[in-house]
C-alpha cells in the first residue's frame, strides 16, 4: 500500500546526518569545501560506509572511484536500480548539494529493509566521482566512466592547481579503502533515479515541495588559453606589449555581448581565470579562462557556442588565442516513465508537485543514455546553491526521500 514506506523515513536521522557530513571539509562560514578525491571527501566516504552497514548494505567500489552501497534483491545477479548522487562539492559549497541525493538513498534502503520488502533485483545507492568539476576538469568523471560516455583513460591526466593528477587521487583512494571489493566499469543498469535540491527558486517561488524533472538543459564548456608575452610593468611601451590579462578582458566583454546579450534563457558564465606570472609588476604572459554555456534549446546552444572562436580571435590583438571545447551536452528529455512514477507517487502521498526543468548539470545526463533515468528536485532557500548559505527545510528533506523510497520500490519489485 502507498505510503506504507514512505513512513519509515526518519526525518531527524535524515537532517542530523547531513549536518554530521557537513563536518568533513567544513569552512568557516558554515559551508563546505569537499573537493573530488581528497581527504575531506575520504572522511566523508568513511562515514557514509559506516551507516550503510548498520543498515545491511554492502559497499564497493570501481576503477573509476565511485562508492555503491548495495541491498540485495532475489535476483541477486540482475541489473541494480541505482539511486544516488554526489559527496564532492565546490569551494565554497553547501550542505545539501549532491549529499542529499546519496543520503536519502541511504535513507531509503533502510526503510525498505526495515518493513523486510523483497526486492526482485538488487538496489544500489552510487556516490558519483568528481561531480562537480571544481578540483579537475571536466565534471562529472565518475558516471561518463561507468557509462562510456568517455573513457577512464582521458581522465587520468587531468591535475588539479597543484599538478595533483586524477590518476594520484584514485590511487590514494583506493588505497584508503583497500579492503572495499573493486567492481568493473560498465555494468547493466535497469533504472536510475537521482533525488537534488534544485538549485533555483521555481519550487520555492511556487508553493511546490516536489519537482518531477522532466530533462536538463544543454551545456558546452570551453577553456580559452591567451598567449602573449610578459614584460616589465615600469619598461615596456604599453602600445607594445602582449598583454594577455587585458586581451582575455577584451574577448570576455566581448563574448558577454555577443552570446549573452541580455538574454535570460542564455547562460553565459565565465567563472575561472588563471594568470601568469600573477605578479603586481609583470605585464601578464598568459591568460587561460573558462566558458560555461546553457540553453534549453539545442539548436540554438549549438548556434552560440559555434560563435565563441571567432569573437576569441576578433579580440586577440598582439595576443594569439587557442580555444578547446571541454564538453558538448544536448538538452535531454526523461522517459515519461520515470516522471510518470515521481508525479504519481507524490501525488498518492499528498505533496505537491510541479513538472520542472533541470538547469543545472547532473551525473542523471549520462545515466539517461543507458537506462530509464529520471530525477526529483526538493526547494532550496532563495534558489541558493553552490555557497555557504545554501539552505533546505527538514520536511522537505523527508518529502522527497518519502516519495525516492516509493519509486525505488516500484523499479526493484517489478
Amino acid at each position: 500500500m502507498t505510503g506504507d514506506l514512505a513512513a519509515g523515513v526518519d526525518p531527524e536521522r535524515l537532517w542530523e546526518r547531513h549536518q554530521h557530513l557537513a563536518r568533513h571539509g567544513a569552512t568557516e562560514g558554515g559551508g563546505v569545501n569537499r573537493q573530488a578525491l581528497s581527504a575531506a571527501e575520504v572522511g566523508a566516504w568513511r562515514e557514509v560506509i559506516g551507516w550503510a552497514k548498520d543498515s545491511g548494505l554492502a559497499p564497493f567500489t570501481d576503477p573509476a572511484g565511485n562508492l555503491f552501497l548495495r541491498l540485495g534483491g532475489v535476483d541477486d545477479e540482475g541489473a541494480p536500480v541505482l539511486t544516488g548522487s554526489h559527496l564532492d562539492s565546490q569551494p565554497s559549497g553547501g550542505r545539501f548539494d549532491g549529499v542529499f541525493g546519496v543520503l536519502a538513498g541511504l535513507e531509503a534502503a533502510h526503510a525498505i529493509r526495515s518493513a523486510g520488502l523483497e526486492l526482485a533485483r538488487p538496489l544500489e545507492i552510487v556516490a558519483w566521482m568528481n561531480e562537480e568539476g571544481s578540483r579537475f576538469v571536466p565534471g562529472m568523471m565518475g558516471s561518463a566512466a561507468f557509462t562510456g560516455a568517455a573513457p577512464l583513460e582521458s581522465f587520468l591526466q587531468v591535475s588539479d592547481a597543484d599538478g595533483v593528477t586524477v590518476r594520484d587521487g584514485l590511487a590514494a583512494l583506493h588505497a584508503a579503502f583497500s579492503e572495499l571489493p573493486l567492481r568493473p566499469l560498465g555494468r547493466p543498469v535497469a533504472a536510475y533515479i537521482e533525488a537534488h535540491i534544485e538549485q533555483g527558486p521555481i519550487l520555492e517561488r511556487e508553493g511546490c515541495t516536489i519537482g518531477v524533472v522532466t530533462g536538463i538543459q544543454g551545456k558546452r564548456t570551453f577553456r580559452v588559453t591567451v598567449r602573449g608575452e610578459e614584460a616589465h610593468a615600469g619598461t615596456s611601451n604599453p602600445s607594445e606589449r602582449k598583454d594577455a590579462l587585458l586581451t582575455a578582458a577584451r574577448m570576455i566583454g566581448a563574448l558577454d555581448a555577443g552570446i549573452q546579450a541580455g538574454d535570460d534563457s542564455i547562460k553565459f558564465t565565465v567563472g575561472r581565470l588563471d594568470i601568469t606570472p600573477n605578479a603586481p609588476s609583470v605585464v601578464a604572459g598568459t591568460a587561460v579562462f573558462s566558458i560555461d554555456l546553457r540553453h534549453v534549446d539545442s539548436d540554438v546552444l549549438a548556434a552560440l557556442g559555434d560563435r565563441i572562436p571567432a569573437i576569441c580571435a576578433a579580440h586577440s590583438g598582439r595576443c594569439s588565442v587557442d580555444v578547446v571545447e571541454l564538453t558538448n551536452s544536448r538538452s535531454l528529455a526523461f522517459p515519461e516513465t520515470m516522471t510518470r512514477l515521481v508525479r504519481g507517487y507524490a501525488g498518492a502521498l499528498g505533496i505537491p508537485a510541479m513538472d520542472i526543468l533541470s538547469s543545472a548539470g547532473h551525473d542523471a545526463r549520462f545515466l539517461h543514455a543507458v537506462c530509464p533515468t529520471g530525477m526529483i528536485f526538493i526547494p532550496c532557500k532563495d534558489g541558493i546553491s553552490h555557497n555557504p548559505r545554501e539552505s533546505v527545510k527538514k520536511e522537505d528533506l523527508a518529502a522527497g526521500a518519502r516519495v525516492l523510497v516509493e519509486v525505488l520500490a516500484a523499479l526493484a519489485t517489478r
